[in-house]
């Protein structure tokens, strides 16, 4: 299929816009002829895998080479944003990492810094950064960023890999396919929720069983049946588990999420019979990562990161106790969240207890299997269905729990039932 080129997007093909944004549409040309893309849509933000893990030497290497570009060439056209860094540099040494990790690092962030790229080191923009309107057109890098966007918010993006996010930062464009069209974004299977979610944790393994269920990026959830309206972080849950289990970029709370007041807002015909999903379903998927009275190696609350209302809740259970001597406690958040915690003394509190609040990081993007080789640890505790299902390629024994069974398995150093 042929992709229509506006006058402008032929002038940055033909490099009158410098080499930067001729790399730039060359690449998105390609994307978007593989998904028959018709043309190309203008976008507002852009948000960029850009942790070294992800981007390796020749990653590196490639922004640099942007980088050393001419200024007025190389600057991103629209708000550019970044994901989760590969670590803390306030804290890397104490995890195993190594001087040579801290040092590519440096290197991606003054490289991305140079191209006018934003450093919020976040997997929760919609939460601390800013959240985008419905029918917004972004370019958004990380899959929990992108169902959340999609979702919650009605905006349209795609799941970018690292050099299309990029590319759109300095085109200001996104092939037009996918979740940016009216008819990918209908609904295709349907649920109904009989289960009781009362836990952060709860809301993961929704997301991890429908996520599974789909199994495949083109597939949209209808869910209906939910009993109470959830909150900003339960949602959080739900779609990176939804994403991560399926590669699901987009689904549908009748009545709650943005785009879905009734079933027939987003539903062209009857869809197949619903499937239900009961306590009992839930109970399943915590049964598979159960390891009750193993040793807690270490608990991590990440992936995505946490609210600042997360961090409060945690400093809370926490104030008077103390993590056992062989157990760390990990909790990532985004560096203005951070900054916040600090400032509210939650942080005190949190390092107090013996926890270790990380800025700016998502722990499997953090050379997580370095860490584990170097710290000794094998056994992880956490409540994010998320990061169950993507840890164990790292070489870890995951384990899922409820918020305060992660606490206690800290405080206890052994997995709770």
């Amino acid at each position: 299929m042929t992709i229509t080129l506006s006058d402008e997007a032929k002038a940055m093909r033909a490099g009158a816009f410098g080499e930067a944004r001729r790399l730039a549409i060359e690449h998105q040309i390609a994307v978007g002829r593989f998904f028959d893309a018709p043309d190309f849509v203008p976008v507002t933000q852009a948000h960029v895998m850009g942790d070294t893990e992800s981007l390796g030497e020749a990653g590196v290497a490639y922004v640099e080479r942007l980088a050393a570009m001419p200024q007025a060439e190389r600057r991103t056209r629209v708000p550019t944003i970044t994901d989760p860094r590969g670590l803390d540099f306030a804290a890397y040494r104490r995890l195993g990492q190594t001087e040579a990790m801290a040092a590519l690092e440096r290197r991606a962030a003054r490289a991305l810094e140079a191209l006018g790229v934003l450093m919020t080191n976040t997997c929760i923009n919609y939460q601390t950064v800013l959240p985008p309107t419905r029918g917004e057109h972004l370019a958004m890098g990380d899959t929990g960023v992108a169902i959340y966007c999609n979702s919650v918010f009605g905006a349209r993006t795609n799941f970018e890999g690292g050099p299309s996010a990029l590319a759109a930062g300095l085109t200001g464009l996104t092939p037009r396919y996918g979740y940016h069209l009216d008819r990918h974004r209908r609904a295709t299977k349907s649920f109904v929720v009989e289960a009781d979610l009362k836990d952060l944790a709860d809301w993961g393994a929704l997301g991890a069983l429908i996520g599974r269920t789909c199994n495949s990026y083109w597939e949209v959830p209808l869910i209906e049946g939910i009993a109470r309206t959830p909150g900003s972080d339960a949602l959080k849950q739900l779609g990176a588990a939804m994403a991560s289990f399926g590669s699901t970029a987009l689904f549908h709370l009748v009545g709650l999420t943005a785009e879905a007041r009734t079933r027939d807002d987003v539903t062209d015909s009857p869809l197949p019979a619903p499937i239900v999903i009961r306590d009992s379903d839930i109970a399943g998927l915590y049964a598979r990562y159960d390891a009750t009275g193993e040793r807690a190696d270490v608990v991590v609350f990440s992936a995505p990161q946490l609210s600042l209302i997360e961090i409060d809740d945690l400093a809370r259970r926490l104030d008077g106790r103390r993590v056992h001597a062989e157990t760390t406690l990990l909790i990532a958040t985004s560096p203005e969240n951070k900054a916040a915690a600090d400032r509210m003394g939650l942080t005190g509190r949190i390092e107090e207890a013996g926890g270790i609040v990380l800025e700016g990081v998502c722990f499997y993007q953090s050379y997580a299997r370095e860490m584990a080789q170097a710290m000794g640890w094998h056994r992880l505790v956490t409540p994010s269905a998320k990061l169950v299902n993507i840890i164990g390629g790292y070489g870890f024994a995951p384990t899922l729990r409820t918020v305060d069974q992660c606490v206690e398995a800290a405080v206890s150093g052994r997995i709770v039932a």
